[in-house]
């Protein structure tokens, strides 16, 4: 009986021992490229877009400015940005992200730029559930010396807005439940709101992970 406690005690120890390896540690930027450039003004290029959704790239990119300026930055108008390259003839994500940086601040003034990408945008259908789910990534670049000060991801769904629609129970009602939800994400356009999360989640300020605060913000300099 002993034994078999004792293979019971040893085989548990190793589960723990296993689900902690499994823990991801976390990740600590190294901030010594972002603390010496210390940018005060940011521009937000179009986001590149590697989903099928065609509404990905502006959906995202109207909700950068916000997090971006409450981390304390200066953020050159989207409209100003969005009309200057369409009058030099680039209206792609992947022509305007090409644009050299000594050649962005030349026309732009800015410090840095911002170049998000879109991974994931839009309805998710499963088997018995269905939501929206957003998914970014963006690095900063320093536009005097070309060097990136930071990377970042984020990632939100739907379900986190809450708003779930209950139609049944069973195999049937979750089916029908999923179904509903699709339609529901569709008609109210609930990837605004998830975009907002991403954005959010994704140019959130503070270490470890996350963007230095900025000049406008009282806690510049503290981090």
């Amino acid at each position: 009986m002993f034994k078999f406690l004792s293979l019971k005690l040893g085989a548990a120890l190793s589960m723990v021992a296993l689900l902690a390896a499994c823990v991801a540690p976390v990740q600590h930027v190294d901030y010594t490229a972002f603390k010496n450039s210390r940018p005060r003004s940011i521009l937000v290029l179009p986001p590149a877009n590697e989903t099928a959704d065609a509404h990905a790239t502006y959906g995202v990119l109207s909700q950068l400015t916000m997090p971006l300026a409450e981390a304390g930055y200066y953020v050159v108008p989207v409209a100003v940005m969005d009309e200057t390259f369409r009058h030099n003839g680039l209206t792609t994500p992947a022509d305007i992200q090409s644009v050299s940086p000594v050649k962005l601040r030349e026309i732009f003034g800015a410090d840095a730029a911002l170049y998000p990408k879109v991974t994931q945008y839009g309805s998710v259908y499963q088997i018995v559930d269905s939501t929206t789910v957003v998914a970014a990534s963006a690095k900063l670049v320093d536009l005097k010396t070309g060097d990136v000060l930071w990377e970042g991801i984020g990632r939100a769904t739907g379900k986190e807005l809450g708003g779930n629609v209950n139609v049944g129970f069973g195999l049937v009602g979750a089916l029908v439940q999923a179904a509903v939800k699709q339609v529901a994400h569709t008609l109210t356009d609930e990837t605004h709101d998830v975009a907002a999360l991403t954005s959010s989640r994704l140019l959130n300020a503070g270490p470890p992970n996350g963007l230095l605060y900025g000049p406008r913000s009282p806690k510049y300099g503290t981090d």
